[in-house]
C-alpha cells in the first residue's frame, strides 16, 4: 500500500486579493479555493456575499487579516436588479414565489420611493439570513417553516439611485452601512410601490476604498503563472487612514508597543486626531491612534513589516 505524499507546508503569505465571486459559490468556498492556490497559511474574508450575489470579495492573507475588521465595518456599494411585481420567500431568486401583482409604476413613483429609503432607516433582518437565535441561524428556522420575530435594526443608506427602469426590471445603485440587507431594501421598494419586489441580481462593486479595479476571477487566479503577483500589499486595506512616518528610533519604540509623544517639528502629523497608518522607511509597521498633543498609541502591529 503506497503512502500518501506529505502535504506541502503552507507559506507565510501577506497581502490582499480582490476576487470577483461568481454566482452559486459561498464566500467561504471562494476563500478556500484562493487560499489553496496561493498556499497561504492564514486567510480570511472581509464580509460575506450571498451565494446568489457576485462581485468584489476582498480576501486577506497573513498580516492583512489583522486589519480585516476595518472592511467588515466599512460602507459597501452594490448594483442591484430589482424585479417588481413578484415577491419570494427569500427576497431573491433562490426562494419560491409568494405573490405576483401587476406593475403600474412610473419613474416618478420609483424616485419618490427611493427618497423615502435614503439616510438612516430601520430594517428588519430577513429570516433567510445567518443571524443567530438560540445558537441556530435564522435560515435554519426558515427552512423548517418557522418564522421568528426580529427586531428592526438601524442602518444607513448613504446613496440610492435609479440607473435604469424597463418594467418590471429596475436597476439601482446603493451605498450602505454595515449590516444592510440589499434583499430587504429591494422588498421595501416593492412595498412602497404597492406591487412587491425581489432581487433578481446583486453585484458588489466597492468595499470601503477598495473597488473592482484589480479584481480577478478564481479561474484567472488558478491559471496565473505567478498568482502571488496578483496580491495587493497589506496597506491596501488602510488607504483611508492618514499616514505617519517614523524615524529609526521612534519606529523601534513603536514596534515595542510604546506610546510616543511626537514632536510636530520632527514628524509630519495629520491636523486632527484619529486612526493612522504608521510607516518606517516605506514599510508598514501597523496602525495607531493619534491622540491630542501628538501622542501616538500603537493599535495593531505588523509582525513582518
Amino acid at each position: 500500500m503506497n503512502a500518501r505524499p506529505p502535504k506541502k507546508p503552507r507559506d507565510l503569505v501577506d497581502g490582499v486579493l480582490l476576487i470577483d465571486k461568481p454566482v452559486g459559490l459561498s464566500s467561504n468556498d471562494a476563500l478556500m479555493k484562493a487560499k489553496r492556490v496561493v498556499n497561504a497559511k492564514k486567510a480570511g474574508h472581509t464580509g460575506t456575499l450571498d451565494p446568489f450575489a457576485t462581485g468584489l470579495l476582498p480576501l486577506c492573507f497573513g498580516e492583512a487579516t489583522k486589519f480585516s475588521q476595518d472592511l467588515l465595518e466599512a460602507d459597501k456599494t452594490y448594483l442591484a436588479e430589482v424585479r417588481l411585481g413578484v415577491t419570494t420567500t427569500t427576497g431573491d431568486t433562490e426562494g419560491e414565489v409568494v405573490e405576483t401583482r401587476p406593475v403600474d409604476v412610473t419613474p416618478a413613483h420609483i424616485e419618490a420611493a427611493l427618497a423615502r429609503l435614503r439616510g438612516p432607516i430601520l430594517q428588519v433582518p430577513p429570516m433567510y439570513s445567518a443571524l443567530k437565535r438560540d445558537g441556530r441561524a435564522l435560515y435554519e428556522y426558515a427552512r423548517e417553516g418557522i418564522v421568528l420575530e426580529r427586531e428592526a435594526r438601524p442602518v444607513t443608506i448613504q446613496a440610492l439611485e435609479m440607473l435604469a427602469y424597463d418594467a418590471p426590471m429596475l436597476t439601482i445603485r446603493v451605498t450602505c452601512s454595515k449590516g444592510t440587507y440589499v434583499r430587504v431594501l429591494g422588498e421595501d421598494i416593492g412595498k412602497l410601490l404597492g406591487c412587491g419586489a425581489h432581487l433578481n441580481a446583486l453585484r458588489r462593486i466597492q468595499v470601503g476604498n477598495l473597488t473592482v479595479a484589480g479584481m480577478v476571477t478564481l479561474e484567472a487566479l488558478q491559471a496565473h503563472a505567478n498568482p502571488l503577483s496578483l496580491l495587493a500589499p497589506v496597506d491596501a486595506l488602510l488607504s483611508s487612514f492618514a499616514r505617519v512616518d517614523l524615524t529609526d528610533e521612534l519606529a523601534a519604540r513603536f514596534l515595542n508597543g510604546q506610546r510616543l509623544a511626537l514632536n510636530r517639528e520632527a514628524v509630519t502629523l495629520p491636523e486632527t486626531p484619529g486612526r493612522v497608518r504608521v510607516y518606517h522607511d516605506g514599510r508598514l509597521l501597523g496602525t495607531a491612534i493619534l491622540q491630542d498633543y501628538g501622542v501616538l498609541a500603537p493599535e495593531r502591529l505588523v509582525s513582518r513589516p
